[in-house]
């Protein structure tokens, strides 16, 4: 599909409106790809794009309910008798899609008081797929591939939940308004930082770049307790450069280790950085980005060592590599590879 737009336009609901369109359409050409890519790369126009996209979800989900029936046939009638009066018969291109936001807008708002929706907002990826947004606030949330994030801003609060996958937050400073990312039964608390969230076998992962955030027990609201080289933590607060490892659903103690910020990046990138980490954990990672699921068949190939740098998603390479490397070998079966020691 190739898509042309007049980047130039000021109107940034405008653009959003035909991007939304294009992509629920299909794959966008190579071109269209890299011009979506250069326009989504301003903050304004990422947040605009964010804003098309829940009013698109919206209408979609619910399209068929006889109160949303009603009142898009109501809108779509103001908007036309607003039309004829206002404008001639043939509309431009430009005007008829502002005008079309606007009435998004508008049912958008109606369909809210009418049916007392969850203010909840849902961000997701699929298999292989990363996406960036940009919250009310100016905060902005990186997710990884697979990943579920639910999103209520209160007026004195703002209230996250991941319950899969991986996200990154570069939190906007408001002390007045604490910020808050609910994993299992840990609450990670920050007011203005940079920091990661990730559930991993089991454990909740979190890794502080700036600032300072503190991991609660959500039942007693007390700081988890920390270890780190097996001497309990002076401060109960994370510091930056540091990544704490919890089990999540169990009070116990969370591990404290240093961490390789670059190296903790590279999955924004598409790149998945491993180093000397346990074969059971790297093909979790794996399996976010791959329709071709990886497997651990035993407690010795689950502990072997996984060293690289792989394009997300190439699960042959990986293949390759860790039955090279260490004492695995790979046996496929019914669309799944098994790793199972030598």
């Amino acid at each position: 599909m190739t898509t042309a737009f007049d980047t130039s336009s000021s109107d940034r609901d405008e653009q959003a409106a035909l991007w939304c369109q294009a992509l629920a359409e299909g794959a966008l050409a190579p071109a269209s790809q890299a011009s979506f890519d250069r326009w989504i790369a301003d903050p304004e126009n990422a947040r605009a794009f964010d804003e098309a996209t829940q009013v698109w979800n919206a209408m979609e989900e619910v399209s068929n309910l006889p109160e949303l029936i009603q009142l898009r046939r109501a809108a779509l009638d103001s908007f036309g008798r607003a039309s004829r009066d206002r404008w001639p018969r043939r509309i431009a291109p430009r005007w008829y899609w502002f005008g079309a936001v606007a009435a998004c807008l508008v049912m958008t708002l109606m369909l809210s008081l009418v049916l007392l929706q969850d203010p909840a907002q849902a961000y997701q990826t699929g298999l292989g797929e990363r996406r960036v947004a940009m919250l009310e606030d100016g905060s902005k949330l990186s997710l990884d591939a697979d990943t579920r994030l639910d999103v209520r801003m209160h007026k004195d609060r703002r209230e996250l939940t991941l319950t899969q996958g991986r996200a990154k937050f570069d939190v906007a400073k408001d002390p007045l308004r604490p910020f808050s990312v609910t994993v299992g039964d840990k609450i990670v608390v920050a007011t203005g930082t940079s920091f990661s969230v990730e559930i991993l076998d089991g454990q909740v992962h979190v890794l502080l770049y700036e600032g300072r955030v503190v991991v609660l027990d959500r039942a007693s609201h007390k700081p988890v307790p920390q270890r780190m080289a097996g001497i309990t933590a002076p401060d109960d607060q994370l510091l930056p450069g540091r990544e704490l490892v919890v089990a999540a659903g169990a009070a116990s103690q969370a591990l404290v280790e240093e961490a390789d910020l670059p190296q903790s990046l590279s999955w924004e990138t598409g790149q998945l950085n491993f180093d000397d980490e346990p074969l059971s954990t790297a093909v979790l990672r794996m399996n976010r980005y791959s329709a071709t699921k990886l497997a651990v068949g035993d407690a010795a190939a689950a502990s072997a060592r996984v060293n690289g740098v792989f394009t997300a998603g190439d699960v042959d390479a990986f293949i390759e590599a860790v039955t090279a490397l260490a004492p695995v070998r790979a046996v496929p079966s019914d669309g799944i590879v098994t790793f199972r020691r030598k």
